[in-house]
């Protein structure tokens, strides 16, 4: 890999693919199926080398980590990385606190050395605790498993077919007046085997897939240049999702097009190339008060940033301050019933959602997933917690959101997909448009800032048109627009109905120290914003 490919990738959070103890292995590879027998073997020897330990609890995670990635440029393949990372990470409790350790060892006796290792950490670490682990009771999963819903697995995808299509999507973006054109492929596939002492033995599949562009265009007069990036989500699906299937998909005011569980990558280059160019004549937003008709493509990373990351307990608690820091959402809040939102406002966390990056079976302590509300007609009801958090907020289960990024890392709260729930009457984008005298409607992510408590922040856009008299008109730039969250949620009148729900989200989403990544989305229908502040960027920065 050469430093130029590197950086790339590492803007991307693309860095989080290369795991520790990463071999490269041939395509072919990716195919050969875990070995289940030797997963239970290894899975049983750390267990009974807990117990002999003295251990009062323990848990295996085996797991064999699946990375590839495709980088092309115009007509050029720029690099192509199949990876493959093996382990097992063993943690327990001993002395009523935790241990962990993990090898790549992958014989009864490496594991079991692991096991006697974790104990041991536990034991030192048991000197300086506070107080004992308090873990919420679990039903044992006995013998199960679990696999990604999928039609194509991506894995089996020749790579000489996933070059042509990006080779396609560059050329469709360059035929249509873009001057330069990158696109990549990520294909993830977890291969997961759970043991614990609470009696389960799971067995997960799990696979990601994520198609990203960017396309630019060029005044060559004066330099100035100005990109648009992919619209497609991430997602927990097949290579089926980038079979461009047009039942998936409907149009939206000013001809944009809405992508649901199915992506036409070409078909989106085309339109980015020809906005790309339209942006470089575009006008520089006017500042001001405006009602925001905001995209799910948008609106994805305003729900992650400001109610997914500041409902995570372990940021309430003070725990955690990695990555933009703690959280405003204190425990106090929920037991006064604080007003997270409008009255419209129902966000829902969620681990089974069929083709969202969250979704598994079980989590990285065996919990059972399932979805839970968080705030329920605007009032804040509910945050994320783990096995050994749930008795803080008077629970009696986990909410199954535990998730380690690799074998050699421990496993610790993570975001579940957190989404805004659809309106309930019916209303089309169209309807809600229509409605807007004066307004911006706002696509795609782009540059965000927020504060160490997640509660003022300001998000950019892909595309942002203006909405004049209920009609979409011309495409302006140099916008992002401020919240405070709980104005912000406040402020929402309107949310499209199921008909318009979509999922966004996040492939490399960061936390920890060290950090770890995990893959999240975030759905919603295209929602109203009365009365949000919106600063020209350009101004700002003088």
């Amino acid at each position: 890999m050469d430093r130029r490919t590197f950086l790339q990738w590492s803007a991307l959070g693309a860095a989080g693919l290369l795991l520790p103890h990463t071999r490269l292995i041939a395509a072919e590879q990716l195919l050969v199926p875990a070995d289940a027998a030797r997963n239970r073997r290894l899975a049983d020897a750390a267990l009974a080398a807990a117990k002999a330990g003295g251990a009062s609890y323990c848990d295996v995670r085996v797991g064999r980590y699946l990375r590839q990635f495709v980088v092309t440029r115009e007509a050029k393949v720029e690099n192509v990385v199949n990876g493959e990372s093996t382990g097992v990470g063993v943690r327990v409790i001993a002395d009523g606190a935790w241990g962990f350790a993990a090898t790549n060892t992958l014989t009864s006796d490496g594991v079991a050395a692991a096991a006697r290792q974790a104990i041991a950490i536990a034991r030192a670490n048991a000197r300086l605790a506070e107080r004992p682990v308090q873990l919420a009771p679990v039903t044992p999963a006995g013998q199960v498993s679990w696999r990604t819903p999928i039609k194509r697995n991506a894995m089996e995808v020749p790579v000489a077919e996933k070059v042509a299509l990006l080779l396609d999507v560059n050329a469709a973006a360059i035929n249509a007046g873009a001057d330069f054109a990158a696109s990549r492929l990520f294909a993830i596939n977890e291969q997961k085997y759970f043991a614990s002492s609470d009696g389960s033995w799971i067995d997960q599949d799990i696979h990601r897939l994520w198609l990203p562009f960017t396309v630019t265009a060029v005044d060559k007069a004066s330099g100035k240049f100005r990109t648009r990036d992919g619209l497609g989500a991430p997602v927990g699906m097949g290579y089926e999702y980038l079979d461009g299937d047009a039942a998936q998909k409907h149009r939206l005011p000013g001809g944009l097009t809405a992508y649901g569980l199915s992506y036409d990558p070409r078909e989106d280059a085309v339109a980015a190339a020809k906005q790309a160019r339209a942006k470089l004549s575009a006008p520089s937003v006017k500042p001001g008060k405006y009602d925001l008709v905001i995209d799910p493509s948008n609106l994805f990373l305003t729900i992650h940033e400001s109610v997914g990351h500041p409902l995570e307990l372990d940021r309430v608690l003070g725990y955690e301050a990695n990555y933009a820091g703690t959280s405003f959402a204190t425990l106090d809040k929920r037991d006064a019933g604080f007003r997270w939102g409008s009255p419209l406002v129902n966000f829902v966390a969620d681990k089974t959602r069929p083709g969202s990056l969250g979704a598994v079976g079980y989590d990285d302590e065996g919990v059972k997933t399932k979805q839970w509300d968080l705030v329920r007609d605007g009032i804040l009801v509910d945050y994320q917690c783990t096995r050994d958090q749930a008795h803080i907020l008077g629970k009696t289960e986990s909410d199954g959101c535990s998730y380690a990024d690799a074998w050699s890392s421990v496993q610790f709260q993570r975001m579940p997909n957190v989404s805004l729930a659809a309106g309930q009457q019916p209303l089309d984008v169209a309807q809600m448009v229509a409605g807007v005298e004066k307004g911006l409607y706002i696509h795609g992510r782009a540059s965000y800032s927020i504060d160490q408590q997640r509660y003022n922040a300001q998000f950019g856009g892909q595309l942002i048109y203006e909405i004049e008299h209920g009609q979409v008109t011309r495409l302006v730039e140099d916008g992002a627009y401020q919240i405070r969250t709980p104005e912000f949620w406040n402020s929402v009148s309107a949310i499209c109905d199921a008909r318009d729900f979509r999922l966004g989200g996040s492939f490399f989403d960061g936390k920890g120290q060290p950090s770890q990544v995990s893959a999240v989305s975030h759905g919603s229908a295209t929602t109203r914003f009365d009365g949000v502040n919106v600063i020209n960027t350009a101004r700002s920065l003088g």
